[in-house]
């Protein structure tokens, strides 16, 4: 027997041995308490996820679900903790937008790769933005904004949470795609920009559902579209940006759930149909939208391709419009 041929069944065996250890952890799982990390503090969307689906999870697979805050580096912190934990279903992240697509392209040396160091689980909920205007502006549909914005370049401005943050994101990919020249002013935080935009020292902006709604419904703000993928069932009415005119606009936050990479099918498959059964649970459904969110319906594979579509559309606005956060 050459010395070739017993190296080979060696590494065969090694290999089988392997399989048949995962196969057998996967068909025990869980059998410990599994940590759910959260990169921002409590109070949080992606904390207010965690929590509403952790107890949920726990009840189906019969184990403690524990939602861990490890703020940081815009969640970048969190993401490189499970990305170098063991892959066997026990550390798992809570992702958002913010932290796979975006926060990357701000940093020279992330502490994770976005697609080589994870195993994506399933999408829990989207999170669109409404375009809203402050009354005074003379428009009442998208059409009128894009019109006066044309008319007068640079007259109009928009306000956002911070230089790089998604809302800012969404209104320069809309810029880009609309063809307007409407000016970004930067806020430190939603509550101030909110502020300005009800007392009229701005005149727009791409703001989260569950912030806005209440000042649309009393006549303070004027929605005129939403920017994700479908109406809102909150706002019937509003159309989105692709109907009213903007051709293939989305712009929206999500958050679900992954694994560090090699996790084993067996677990992500479990997984997932627990996530699916918690996210379509009346109560869920109702305490999501509620919140300004849109329960998700994607497969795994579907999850795993709108992170890399969004890391792209991202990266190349980034890019191409030279931004740098605050």
């Amino acid at each position: 027997m050459s010395e070739r041929f017993k190296t080979g069944m060696r590494a065969a065996l090694m290999a089988a041995m392997l399989a048949a250890m995962t196969g057998a952890g996967a068909q025990t799982y869980p059998s410990k308490p599994i940590r759910l990390i959260v990169g921002f503090a409590a109070g949080g969307g992606t904390d207010l996820v965690a929590r509403a689906v952790g107890p949920k999870l726990a009840d189906a697979l019969g184990q403690t679900v524990i939602v861990e805050n490890k703020p940081g580096a815009s969640g970048m912190l969190s993401a490189g903790l499970v990305a170098k934990s063991p892959p066997d279903g026990y550390t798992l992240l809570v992702t958002a937008a913010g932290i796979m697509t975006i926060a990357p392209n701000f940093h020279a040396n992330p502490p994770f790769d976005t697609f080589r160091d994870f195993e994506s689980i399933a999408l829990i909920v989207t999170s669109p933005f409404v375009v809203v205007t402050n009354p005074s502006l003379p428009v009442k549909t998208l059409a009128d904004f894009n019109a006066l914005a044309k008319s007068k370049p640079g007259s109009i401005n928009f306000g956002s949470s911070g230089t790089g943050g998604a809302p800012h994101l969404s209104g320069e990919l809309y810029k880009r795609m609309a063809g307007v020249d409407i000016v970004h002013v930067p806020y430190k935080g939603l509550a101030p920009a909110l502020a300005d935009l009800l007392g009229g020292q701005i005149q727009a902006s791409f703001a989260d559902v569950n912030l806005v709604l209440k000042h649309v419904e009393a006549g303070k703000l004027r929605a005129l579209a939403v920017t994700g993928r479908r109406r809102f069932s909150v706002l019937p009415d509003v159309p989105t940006v692709s109907e009213a005119g903007v051709a293939g606009y989305r712009a929206e936050t999500w958050y679900g759930l992954s694994a560090p990479a090699g996790t084993p099918a067996a677990i992500i498959a479990r997984l997932y149909a627990e996530v699916r059964k918690a996210v379509d649970s009346p109560e869920l459904q109702k305490q999501f939208v509620t919140q300004g969110l849109v329960p998700s319906t994607f497969t795994t594979a579907e999850y795993s391709a709108l992170i890399r579509e969004d890391y792209n559309k991202w990266s190349k606005l980034i890019k191409e419009a030279n931004i740098r956060p605050n």
